[in-house]
């Protein structure tokens, strides 16, 4: 049987064969830029206005980070791009703002919250693309980035959520081929830009992009996360696959699957180690260059609540549960795009609260969106 799916899945590939490269979606640098010699300057706005019909408490829709705020209009992100380029070196500054970036670097020091990234790149020999990079750099872990316009939903899954969106330290890049690139880097962590402890992680990314029109991509991550607000963890093991077909096609499709194993010892001395994952599809048709429907299925399973604290305080499990979610998509102008999307959440256990106080499994969410870049 293992021969016969093997099989399959060769003559998949082999099918799609042609030539050029899929764009990796997973990092930010994907806007477009305004040339100023070697200086380029871009820009991004994502607006956003969301209905959670459960009304939760402080009008904050639970589990994610991105476009989270229930009922009001709102920016999700908007940044600066500025990036300059030589045959040697690199550089990029990215300060961003919204309810992401309020959400999702609020653990950090108030002079570093708004910075989605800073960094400098050398190329180490004239004739080789091996490259060094230093500072805040975009996270390859899954296939979803931070940056709405480059995916085929709007809204971003569990599986987005619940990695980096940054990292702090050194990437080193070597081109192998036309097909295949790798990447490793030296980390402060999981996801943060001033330190958390005395270790530093590694984590490593291979991209294979075997036709124009596929990309497979492979993470890993190893690191200690123990900090004083979590000194029980220890080691944290990580890796992610996912693909990406065809994403300026009539057809396109996105899918990721991942698996983390956390360590953990408690203070009786007794050890642990607890997992978490996830697995997505995504697809989306265009009937028209204008107007396109874009659908979603994941599951993510975090039963000991490693990833997902939940706002119940009554659950006695960790989150096991997903989403489906269906996408329109209108394509006003060239670099303005505008979404409707609504989201089905639902839970083996009571992860959800009404306004009421009252805990439920379900969720129904509604997110409308006006994207431009320039």
């Amino acid at each position: 049987m293992k021969k016969i799916f093997f099989i399959l899945f060769l003559q998949i590939i082999a099918f799609f064969i042609t030539k050029g490269q899929v764009v990796n979606t997973a990092t930010i640098d994907t806007t477009d830029v305004t040339l100023k010699g070697k200086l380029s300057v871009g820009a991004y706005i994502d607006t956003y206005f969301g209905y959670d019909y459960n009304q939760p408490p402080k009008n904050n829709h639970p589990y994610g980070v991105s476009s989270f705020r229930h009922n009001e209009f709102n920016i999700n992100l908007a940044f600066i791009d500025v990036k300059y380029a030589s045959s040697r070196v690199r550089a990029r500054f990215v300060p961003g703002f919204g309810t992401y970036m309020n959400a999702n670097y609020a653990a950090e020091p108030a002079t570093l919250r708004n910075i989605v990234e800073a960094s400098i790149g050398v190329r180490l020999f004239k004739d080789k693309q091996i490259w060094l990079d230093a500072g805040v750099i975009g996270s390859p872990f899954t296939n979803e980035s931070a940056i709405s316009k480059d995916h085929l939903m709007y809204t971003r899954s569990f599986a987005a959520e619940y990695v980096p969106y940054y990292l702090t330290g050194v990437k080193l890049s070597f081109v192998l081929s036309n097909q295949l690139n790798f990447y490793t880097y030296v980390l402060n962590g999981w996801q943060n830009i001033q330190e958390t402890n005395e270790g530093k992680a590694i984590a490593t990314q291979l991209e294979y992009r075997p036709t124009s029109k596929l990309l497979l991509n492979w993470n890993t991550y190893v690191g200690s996360e123990k900090t004083d607000s979590t000194n029980t963890n220890r080691m944290r093991y990580f890796s992610d696959i996912y693909l990406i077909y065809n994403p300026e096609g009539k057809f396109s499709a996105t899918a990721c699957a991942y698996i983390g194993l956390q360590e953990r010892t408690f203070a009786n001395r007794t050890n642990e180690n607890a997992l978490w994952g996830q697995v997505n599809v995504i697809g989306k048709y265009k009937f028209t260059p204008i107007l396109a429907l874009s659908g979603r299925l994941e599951y993510f399973y975090d039963k000991d609540a490693i990833m997902i604290t939940s706002v119940v305080p009554t659950t006695p499990n960790g989150f096991r549960g997903g989403s489906a979610s269906l996408c329109f998509n209108i394509q006003l102008l060239d670099n303005v795009l505008f979404r409707i999307e609504h989201r089905s959440f639902f839970t083996q256990d009571k992860m959800y609260l009404k306004g009421n106080g009252e805990a439920v499994n379900s969720c129904q969410w509604t997110v409308a969106n006006m994207t431009a870049w320039f």
